[in-house]
């Protein structure tokens, strides 16, 4: 069974209401819905909150919402890693049979269908525990800067400051698009650490990590940049 797990927690402190937020005539987490509904390959699409109002909107969507997420797992404390180990302990007791999961935010209004099939194929092809979206940093971390207490700017790794960009070992972030997982090989998540594990990498304007209100224009901007391409 292949399974895509949304989580969206109620209680975001620099967006309110961040997963159901209108964006662009729509809450946000519809556009994820709607992307991961189109792609056909999923048995289940489930979403995982504390909130009332996000369930309903969910369902209305297309969604499964079969639990409500436990407080203990719906403060800022909680990490992804426990919200899956939650949703695979509920599949279990339900007699679920856990195949693949693709684990994916409900603030993904520019995820793509091709993103969410090209990173499965990844996870089959090469027989790996995990495989997730990545991005090239856009200017190399160890030239990075630092500024202390009284102002004054300097290199953070000082051994770097004359190396050339080419020289430099290519460093990646986490791009935030999905995070798939092969539950026939893993059999501990608290080694998660560990997996061996796959990227795909997404250009820097392919993605919007969503914290705050900055992103969210961003967010914005790129999202009709995306509907003019297509438009056009």
């Amino acid at each position: 069974m292949k399974i895509c797990l949304i989580p969206a927690r109620k209680g975001s402190q620099r967006i309110k209401n961040k997963n159901i937020k209108i964006f662009n005539g729509k809450p946000l987490i519809s556009y994820t819905i709607q992307i991961i509904k189109k792609t056909k390959i999923f048995d289940k699409i489930i979403v995982s909150t504390n909130c009332d109002k996000t369930a309903r909107i969910a369902r209305s969507y297309g969604a499964e919402v079969p639990f409500k997420r436990p407080t203990y797992l719906s403060n800022s404390k909680a990490t992804d890693i426990d919200v899956l180990k939650h949703f695979i302990s509920f599949a279990n007791n339900n007699k679920m049979t856990l195949d693949y999961i693709c684990y994916t935010y409900a603030t993904n209004p520019l995820l793509k269908k091709s993103i969410i099939k090209k990173t499965l194929d990844i996870l089959i092809k090469n027989d790996v525990q995990k495989v997730l979206t990545i991005s090239k940093f856009e200017y190399p971390i160890q030239r990075a800067l630092k500024k202390g207490n009284d102002g004054q700017i300097s290199f953070r790794e000082p051994e770097f400051k004359n190396a050339t960009s080419q020289k430099l070992q290519t460093f990646y972030q986490d791009a935030c698009q999905c995070y798939w997982y092969n539950l026939n090989k893993i059999k501990n998540f608290n080694k998660f650490e560990k997996f061996s594990t796959l990227g795909y990498e997404l250009k820097n304007l392919e993605f919007v990590d969503l914290n705050d209100n900055e992103d969210l224009d961003k967010l914005n901007f790129l999202f009709k940049l995306n509907k003019n391409k297509i438009r056009n």
